[in-house]
């Protein structure tokens, strides 16, 4: 058990799990609903400038049922690091969780192709982070999962949703499994054999969403958390609903495709796409809709929805394209998933629930990381002893007062007006920070601008007015001033984080500054669980060592975890677990840069999937 006062399960053991039914119960039931990659402007609620062609009545419902967030984000710009830190409450710099994978040796993306490689960061969310799962099952709460789960290195890594206090866990693909051989064959028909049957609606079957709607049958007696984590809308890009396919090639002005590859056309002109958003917005439709017509057991005389929070989110913005389709537009913001710019944090987010008005929109900026906190305190919760939320609790927001960013405050009583993001993965490369109206974007890579400075609002948050959410204008030549106090602020609260950064790449085809000084492995040793390198220097002093092992070298889920090693003269030492199979060593120069020994294959070329080479194949073995 996992920092908890053992006396809860002693109490709930004893109140009864019903109520008189003039009585709310006390403990409201939560559905997280959470998506993949649905764009900020894939949704019909959130249009501004252009209409959206995307069709979402559901959502559009649940947005009129309590409080739309146009200032809404993710914690991240890719899908796990989002989720752990959702679940958790911890900022992924905090977790070393920055990026989807992770628990790899640093290595660029392409040796010779790029200037940085990305730091070490962890391949799965440790089983010592207690998750909203957890502490409400120590306060009397049943626990569901159904979809999606990726918090560890690969899908099915540990942990899994029962190793993070999950009483019930499906991981159906559901309508987002591939059609086959590709996505103009294998429609969805009436016929009772067919898994995926059009209901009367004339949509697919989706075993997530049912396995959904089977967790809340089988606890709706005890209050229940639901993580509904859908796969939608992720690539492949598809729709089992061949009417609804010809629906928006109709909408949208373009022929029925017949050739199932790509897509050219610029904008939110993906038949395709838009069709996979309007049927998950029909599932989502038929989870609220079973909230709503389901009586509650625990308050007689009442449906379940009555007592229920809906949190909708997802965990990153668009993906705009891929190689060889155009699958959303996410304008007026600039750019999407894997990218900090606006389109790739920004994200549609709704919350609705008992006390909460309906029918509102607020500009104030909130954040996944809020969830936590928020649950914590709308269920009467403790907080897990021990443990650190980087969120801010929303429920007086939602009650009082959604316009009024003076009520997100920090535990310590201080309103909450600067947000950070951290991203030193692949071709994005950049840490950012938003204060009030105004955003700062670093960029690690070298030749790009360091310091981009946009301010999207101005009045923020008295009376947000729109500025520059394109991002399009950089003011940072015309405010240094302004650029130059919030990269200290965002250094500082990264430092704060411990939050790690990009080395650069001494096998990059172009020049870098003193990349002909970095130092050359010469030799290596072992005796018992010490290990030791050698180097010769070529100009730059070696600062700092690390020494990179894996404990299932040659596995399918191979993942690597570092310690630091001591420098002293030219020589590095340090010691690795005794369960250790296999390991490495990285030299680290006075600028930045990183040499591994063994030398170690890109990202393009290395790894456990098919075709690559695992990095322990390079490394060096224990007998």
């Amino acid at each position: 058990m996992k920092r908890f006062h053992l006396l809860f399960l002693g109490i709930f053991a004893w109140f009864p799990l019903s109520a008189k039914s003039e009585e709310r119960p006390a403990r409201p039931n939560i559905v997280l609903i959470l998506a993949d990659d649905l764009g900020w402007q894939d949704v019909g609620c959130y249009d501004i400038d252009e209409p959206t062609p995307m069709e979402t009545p559901h959502i559009d419902a649940l947005a009129r049922r309590g409080v739309l967030f146009r200032q809404g984000y993710s914690p991240a710009p890719t899908c796990a690091p989002t989720r752990i830190a959702i679940m958790s409450g911890r900022h992924p710099a905090v977790l070393q969780k920055t990026h989807v994978v992770g628990g790899n040796p640093p290595t660029p993306y392409n040796k010779t192709g790029h200037p940085l490689m990305d730091p070490w960061y962890s391949g799965r969310m440790k089983l010592s982070e207690v998750t909203i799962a957890e502490a409400l099952k120590y306060n009397g709460y049943k626990t569901g999962h159904s979809g999606k789960w990726h918090m560890a290195i690969d899908h099915n890594a540990f942990p899994q949703p029962e190793d993070q206090g999950f009483d019930y866990s499906r991981h159906d693909l559901g309508e987002s499994r591939a059609m086959k051989p590709h996505r103009l064959t294998g429609f969805a028909t009436n016929s009772a054999n067919d898994p995926y049957q059009l209901d009367k609606e004339g949509f697919p079957k989706d075993q997530m969403t049912l396995d959904a709607i089977e967790f809340i049958e089988q606890n709706k007696i005890n209050p229940f958390f639901l993580y509904y984590a859908a796969w939608l809308v992720h690539t492949p890009i598809h729709s089992r609903s061949k009417s609804l396919l010809e629906k928006y090639c109709e909408k949208l002005g373009v022929d029925f495709p017949t050739d199932p590859n790509g897509w050219s056309l610029n904008g939110q002109k993906n038949p395709y796409y838009c069709a996979m958003i309007e049927m998950f917005d029909h599932y989502v439709g038929q989870l609220i809709s079973h909230l709503s017509q389901t009586d509650d057991p625990r308050w007689p005389g009442h449906k379940l929805i009555e007592n229920t929070y809906i949190i909708f989110t997802s965990d990153n913005g668009g993906m705009e394209k891929v190689p060889g389709e155009i699958i959303t537009d996410n304008f007026p913001l600039d750019r999407g998933k894997i990218s900090l710019e606006e389109g790739g944090v920004r994200v549609p987010l709704i919350i609705a629930g008992p006390r909460i008005k309906g029918g509102q929109e607020s500009e104030v900026m909130i954040n996944g990381l809020d969830f936590y906190p928020t649950i914590l305190t709308w269920t009467n919760t403790e907080k897990p002893q021990g443990v650190t939320l980087d969120g801010c609790d929303l429920r007086k927001l939602l009650e009082q007062n959604p316009r009024s960013a003076n009520l997100v405050k920090h535990p310590n009583g201080n309103v909450r007006d600067t947000m950070v993001w951290h991203f030193p993965h692949g071709v994005a490369q950049e840490s950012t920070i938003r204060e009030n109206g105004w955003k700062l974007i670093y960029n690690y890579m070298p030749g790009r601008e360091p310091l981009q400075l946009f301010q999207l609002y101005k009045n923020y948050p008295v009376s947000p007015e729109r500025v520059d959410i394109e991002e399009s204008r950089n003011l940072a030549d015309k405010f240094p001033d302004k650029a130059e106090d919030l990269r200290r602020k965002l250094f500082d609260k990264l430092s704060a984080m411990k939050a790690s950064y990009p080395f650069l790449n001494p096998h990059y085809k172009n020049t870098l500054p003193h990349k002909e000084k970095v130092c050359i492995p010469v030799s290596e040793g072992r005796k018992g669980n010490q290990v030791w390198a050698s180097f010769k220097t070529q100009g730059a002093r070696v600062i700092q060592g690390q020494i990179v092992y894996t404990l299932n070298g040659g596995q399918k889920s191979e993942e690597w975890y570092f310690v630091p090693a001591q420098v002293q003269d030219s020589k590095i030492t340090g010691k690795i677990p005794s369960k250790a199979t296999h390991y490495l060593f990285n030299f680290i120069d006075e600028n930045n840069f990183l040499v591994s020994y063994p030398d170690m294959p890109d990202i393009l070329s290395g790894g456990q999937r098919k075709g690559k080479i695992p990095y322990s194949q390079k490394a060096f073995r224990l007998n």
